[in-house]
């Protein structure tokens, strides 16, 4: 399975849960992150890099990431 099949699947089962903590925005900012390269717009991934802080410093949902992108 390459990089971009796992991250489908996994977009896949986040979108198909349907919490209201909206996981599935944790998962987009971290493959942001990981897979930036000198083609990523910056905006990308400070949007991504913000979420991450968001989230990991300040307890955000992904809900309320999604909000504040």
């Amino acid at each position: 399975m390459t990089q971009h099949e796992a991250y489908d699947a996994l977009c896949a089962y986040t979108l198909t849960r349907g919490d209201a903590a909206f996981i599935h925005q944790h998962v987009v900012d971290a493959f942001a992150a990981q897979s930036a390269d000198e083609a990523t717009k910056p905006i990308t991934l400070t949007f991504a890099l913000v979420g991450l802080y968001l989230h990991v410093e300040r307890q955000f949902t992904g809900r309320e990431v999604q909000r504040a992108h």
